[in-house]
């Protein structure tokens, strides 16, 4: 079977993907994150939500804190706890002061690359989850 590997996606670079939608890949490439974690920046003007903030990687956290520049972050959203999507959930916590809502249920015993849930995560049961989602995206 032949993959399509021809992604140019360079890191710390936010890329916009929609009107309302950006990236920003980490330099974290893996045969599970392929080229590196997407994190996702949704809406438009001085509000915005960061999902799967990253890995907790100091160059990755100034590209994305200088990607955010004075916007305001409203809300960070953890889709799973594996140590590629969820570790610098607690970094724009820090610096944004905005609260973190996810799923919190990873355990070791689920996937090797699992954390164990930070306390600071709001849990969001799953239609939970699916409402602060499509409101996010309504900025």
């Amino acid at each position: 079977m032949n993959f399509d590997r021809s992604l140019e996606a360079p890191y710390g670079v936010e890329i916009r993907l929609s009107w309302r939608v950006s990236r920003l890949l980490a330099p974290n490439p893996g045969p599970f994150t392929f080229k590196g974690t997407g994190v996702h920046i949704l809406g438009v003007g001085a509000r915005v939500v960061v999902i799967d903030p990253g890995p907790d990687l100091p160059q990755h956290l100034d590209a994305l804190k200088q990607a955010l520049g004075a916007r305001t972050v409203s809300h960070i959203l953890v889709t799973h706890t594996h140590r590629d999507h969820s570790p610098a959930a607690a970094h724009v916590k820090a610096w944004s002061g905005a609260k973190t809502y996810g799923i919190a249920l990873a355990r070791a015993s689920e996937h090797a690359s699992a954390r164990p849930a930070a306390p600071d995560i709001t849990p969001l049961r799953s239609m939970e989850y699916r409402i602060l989602f499509v409101l996010s995206i309504s900025y």
